[in-house]
């Protein structure tokens, strides 16, 4: 009589299942659970590059378009120090209309402004050196707002402040307003740095710019997936 083959054994096969996708599983896991050690300079110094480009470009669009600073309360610009509270009482006293016009003013200033800073930033991306990459990648929160402030600010600060200027005058109290705040600032209520009203607008943009960057980033680094770039998510996945 011919033999026929054994039946296989269920036991064996499923056993033998279970290892081949144990190791399919574990080569998977190779793959992908990178850590920050595992990666080439270069593939940090590019996945971090591009998501900084994309934070910079999607700040600037958001911040330059109408009530990007006006109707976001992180980055609104009120007015410094002690002229705050006094604004809040001359709106009770009837004279809220032309606080409310210097604020609106003041708020529409940094939101022209913005565009002007795109060119700027991609560059200071671009030119992003090794240390810089590990620097924010190893470093805190602020990481990103020191990198770019360091980087631009004093130039974007030569670029906005004539906008900045131009918009504010429009209202016409700035003259009004450097007189009290430098006589407040002779008094400690006001910071010196904010008694002009053209350099304190000025400040508060860039702080708006950078501080959104900053939130831009840190959506990257939570969902690199959503990023929709390959290199992005290697280097921050890496990162979680």
């Amino acid at each position: 009589m011919q033999n026929l083959p054994k039946p296989c054994n269920r036991r064996q096969f499923n056993s033998a299942g279970s290892a081949g996708a144990a190791l399919l599983m574990f080569g998977y896991a190779q793959a992908y659970a990178l850590s920050l050690s595992d990666l080439t300079e270069k593939d940090a110094s590019a996945g971090l590059k591009t998501a900084l480009e994309k934070g910079a470009v999607a700040a600037v669009g958001m911040l330059g378009a109408a009530d990007g600073f006006l109707g976001n309360d992180k980055v609104r610009i009120p007015l410094p120090g002690f002229l705050n509270d006094a604004a809040n009482v001359l709106k009770t006293l009837g004279q809220g209309k032309k606080v409310d016009e210097l604020i609106t003013s003041m708020n529409r200033a940094a939101e022209a402004a913005m565009p002007m800073a795109k060119d700027m930033l991609v560059n200071a991306v671009k030119s992003m050196n090794v240390t810089d990459a590990k620097a924010i990648l190893t470093g805190g929160e602020n990481s990103v707002t020191k990198f770019f402030s360091d980087k631009t600010r004093e130039p974007l600060g030569v670029k906005f402040l004539p906008v900045v200027t131009q918009a504010i005058e429009k209202v016409g109290m700035v003259d009004k307003y450097n007189a009290v705040a430098g006589k407040a600032a002779g008094f400690g209520l006001v910071k010196k740095e904010d008694a002009n009203i053209q350099q304190y607008v000025t400040g508060k943009s860039l702080d708006g710019l950078y501080y959104m960057i900053g939130e831009e980033e840190k959506k990257i680094r939570q969902d690199p997936i959503g990023a929709g770039s390959d290199i992005v998510k290697k280097v921050f996945g890496a990162l979680k």
